[in-house]
């Protein structure tokens, strides 16, 4: 695979993390079944991942569609060694009300699968509301 195509499939995957998100819909977004999520909001926190998909499923992405809405991606950063790519965009939460600026990292294996995910936003505006 091309270094283009290396990233295409990166960029890919990123982006249809942040699709799953907009549509409100988990099964859109590539996760590898062992897939090791690091997020401030889901429980134990960015130092505790949660491990599997259908963990992720039950646990993490059960409450977010209910909160979800607009979603817009601003760009696509990747590593040296094209393992992994950075999303930046902006997540839409309506309860309680709060834009979350979000730079979010997908470690995606050569199948184009995300397989660890970390989660960088500042999660102020959703557990402490102005």
């Amino acid at each position: 695979m091309s270094q283009n195509e290396r990233r295409a499939q990166l960029k890919q995957a990123a982006g249809k993390y942040f699709e799953g998100l907009a549509k409100k819909d988990f099964n859109i977004i590539p996760y590898d079944d062992s897939v090791s999520l690091r997020a401030p909001l889901a429980p134990g926190g960015i130092h505790k991942p949660l491990v599997g998909k259908e963990n992720l499923r039950t646990v993490w992405w059960t409450p977010l569609p209910a909160i979800l809405g607009e979603v817009r991606v601003f760009d696509f950063y990747y590593n040296e060694e094209l393992t992994a790519v950075v999303g930046e965009a902006e997540v839409e939460i309506t309860n309680p009300k709060a834009r979350l600026r979000v730079a979010d990292r997908f470690t995606v294996d050569s199948a184009g699968k995300i397989v660890e995910q970390v989660n960088h936003f500042d999660p102020r505006d959703v557990t402490n509301p102005a």
